[in-house]
């Protein structure tokens, strides 16, 4: 175990499985203790992918735990501001501090913009944007009153950065959360709290629904041309660990020169 991150403590949304998982077992490794949270249940019917489940919240615990590094781990709607509050004042009871928060809860779905319904609008905006918002507004006064600074990273999405036709409320969401990301990165700097947005690219995830996307871009063919191949890794999906390198170095001191920024993750896919 590297001892990078010993003494702090990171709280991660979405960290039953996928980057979420991932990210919560790599800053243990460099030894956080972690509060991992995940909704383990149906986001809304309009979500077509598989929820995540109570079990791989778990897997995830006990993948920290494995590490040598404590964790609260609780099933939680980062759109229920209650629960989530109540989980910041627990964990900060635990474990005495809070130092780094990754905003990694989403969902993604598909239609075009004048197709989609109230609901799948609602609820990808509602987790995405609202949702991060709400985790932000819980856990940023305990970051505050713990005194130490600190390191808040937004996962966004390279459809954060550049249009993505047949999902453009999801797009919508994850351009917001540059401007949420930008901002606190103002107001947090004179408690020395750092914010920064990464930009991951085609991560194999349960999120990512390979027949589903076929059915898009046999219907709409020019829009595969919004979704072009990694030119580092132009036959496949980028892995979880992968994204949690970035993750790691930013929330630990080695980025200390960093907040306000839009860290692309993407293998070189912007630039095409």
């Amino acid at each position: 175990m590297s001892e990078a991150l010993q003494g702090r403590v990171a709280f991660v949304t979405g960290a039953a499985r996928g980057q979420g998982r991932a990210h919560a077992i790599r800053l243990a490794r460099e030894g956080a203790d972690v509060i991992a949270l995940d909704i383990c249940a149906p986001v809304s019917d309009c979500i077509t992918y598989p929820p995540a489940t109570p079990e791989e919240l778990a897997e995830t615990a006990h993948g920290v735990e494995a590490e040598g590094r404590k964790v609260l781990a609780r099933e939680v709607d980062i759109r229920d501001d209650a629960a989530l509050r109540q989980l910041v004042a627990d964990g900060v009871e635990q474990f005495g501090r809070l130092d780094i928060l990754v905003a990694n809860a989403g969902v993604l779905g598909w239609g075009r913009l004048w197709e989609l319904s109230d609901e799948e609008w609602d609820t990808v905006i509602g987790v995405n944007l609202t949702g991060t918002w709400r985790t932000v507004r819980a856990v940023v006064p305990a970051m505050i009153e713990a005194g130490n600074g600190g390191s808040i990273v937004v996962v966004s999405s390279s459809a954060g950065l550049k249009a993505t036709p047949g999902n453009g409320h999801y797009a919508a969401t994850k351009h917001g959360l540059v401007a949420l990301t930008n901002t606190l990165a103002i107001e947090l700097s004179e408690f020395g709290i750092r914010v920064n947005s990464i930009h991951p690219y085609s991560v194999k995830t349960p999120m990512i629904e390979p027949d589903l996307m076929a059915q898009v871009f046999s219907e709409h063919p020019h829009y595969i041309h919004s979704f072009g191949p990694m030119p580092l890794q132009p036959k496949g999906f980028m892995t979880p660990e992968e994204v949690s390198d970035v993750v790691v170095w930013l929330a630990g001191d080695g980025s200390g020169t960093l907040t306000g920024a839009q860290i692309p993750v993407d293998k070189g896919v912007l630039k095409y």
